[in-house]
C-alpha cells in the first residue's frame, strides 16, 4: 500500500492553517473538476484531492494522520499502518462529511475505515461545491452614505474558462446603497459571488463601506460631529448662529457664558437608520486676528471688570 502525502497534493505545509487547507482545496478542486477540466488526469486528482481534504479539514483525522506519518514508508516506498492501528475517527464516529468515501484510495480505506453513503455514485455526482464568497470596499462621501445612491461595483470572481481552466473574471453591478451606511457596514448580494461548481450555488458579494475624508465633518458611530468657531462676544452674551448640518444648515441657540469645548447636541441631525444619530457641535471660540483701537480699549475694560477671575484657576497656577 502506498503512501498518501496529503500535504503534498494540496500543496500546503504541515504547519498550515485550516483557512490555508480550505483555500487550497477550493482552488484544485475547481481546477480538476470533472464538469469543468480539461486536464488528462483530472478524474484521479479530483479524488485525490478531495480525499485529502477530507481528513486535512477534521482536527481528529489531522491528528492521526500527522502521527502515521510519523513511521515513514517502506524501503520499498510502501507503508503499513503499526500493528493494532485503529482510528477514533472514522466511520463509526460518524467522521465523513461531504465527500462520497467509497472513491477514496485503499489507504484512506486502511487508516479510517470505508463508509458508504446513500445513494451511491461518485465523484461527479456527488462532489458540488458552492461557490466563493467574495469581499470588496466601496468609498463614500459622507452625503452618499447620508442620503443612499446607486454605485457601480467592479470585483474579481473565480471561474472556469472554456478550456477548463481557473481564471479571474472582472464582474461589474450597479449597487443600491441604502441611507444610513456606516463605516465598517457591509452590504450582502446573495448569489453574487464566484460561480459554484456541479450545480452547487454562487456564492455572495460582501460590500464594506468605507468613508472618505469630509472637510467639515466626522462620523462617530450614528452621530455627526463638527467644530463650529464662535466669537468671544457670542459665548459671553449668547447667540444665534447658522450651523451645517449634512445636505443643509440649521439656525442654533448658543448659550450665554459659553466657552470653548462646550458640546451642543442636535437631535435627529445625524446619520438616518434604524437608530437615527444626532449632530454634535463643539463650539471653539475664536479672536480676530486683528482688533480695532476701539475693541483693545473695550478689552482692556473688560480686563478691568473682571480681574478677579482667574480662567487657569483649575491648575492652581
Amino acid at each position: 500500500m502506498d503512501f498518501k502525502d496529503y500535504y503534498a497534493v494540496l500543496g500546503v505545509s504541515e504547519s498550515a492553517s485550516p483557512e490555508d487547507i480550505k483555500k487550497s482545496y477550493r482552488k484544485l478542486a475547481r481546477k480538476y473538476h470533472p464538469d469543468v477540466s480539461k486536464e488528462d488526469n483530472a478524474d484521479e486528482m479530483f479524488k485525490n484531492v478531495g480525499e485529502a481534504y477530507e481528513v486535512l479539514k477534521d482536527p481528529e483525522k489531522r491528528t492521526e494522520y500527522d502521527q502515521l506519518r510519523k513511521y515513514g514508508t517502506q524501503p520499498d516506498g510502501s507503508f503499513q499502518p503499526p500493528p493494532g492501528w485503529q482510528s477514533e475517527s472514522g466511520f463509526g464516529r460518524g467522521g465523513y462529511t461531504e465527500a462520497d468515501a467509497s472513491q477514496f484510495s485503499d489507504f484512506f480505506e486502511q487508516m479510517f475505515g470505508r463508509g458508504q453513503q446513500a445513494g451511491g455514485g461518485g465523484f461527479r455526482q456527488n462532489m458540488r461545491m458552492r461557490g466563493e464568497d467574495i469581499h470588496a470596499r466601496l468609498a463614500l462621501f459622507l452625503e452618499e452614505a447620508y442620503n443612499g445612491c446607486d454605485k457601480q461595483v467592479s470585483f474579481a470572481v473565480h471561474d472556469a474558462d472554456e478550456r477548463g481552466r481557473v481564471v479571474a473574471r472582472q464582474k461589474t453591478l450597479k449597487v443600491k446603497i441604502p441611507a444610513g451606511m456606516r463605516e465598517g457596514q457591509h452590504i450582502r448580494l446573495k448569489g453574487q459571488g464566484s460561480p459554484g461548481v456541479g450545480g452547487a450555488s454562487a456564492g455572495d458579494l460582501f460590500i464594506e463601506v468605507e468613508l472618505a475624508p469630509h472637510p467639515q465633518f466626522t462620523v462617530d458611530g450614528n452621530d455627526v460631529l463638527i467644530t463650529v468657531p464662535i466669537s468671544p462676544w457670542e459665548g459671553a452674551l449668547g447667540a444665534s448662529i447658522t450651523v451645517p448640518v449634512v445636505g443643509g444648515k440649521v439656525s442654533v441657540k448658543v448659550p450665554k457664558g459659553s466657552s470653548s469645548g462646550r458640546k451642543l447636541r442636535l437631535k435627529g441631525k445625524g446619520l438616518p437608520g434604524k437608530h437615527v444619530g444626532d449632530q454634535i457641535v463643539t463650539l471653539q471660540v475664536t479672536l480676530p486676528e486683528e482688533h480695532s483701537e476701539q475693541a483693545l480699549a473695550i478689552y482692556q475694560q473688560l480686563a478691568d471688570a473682571e480681574k478677579d477671575f482667574n480662567p487657569r484657576a483649575r491648575l492652581h497656577v
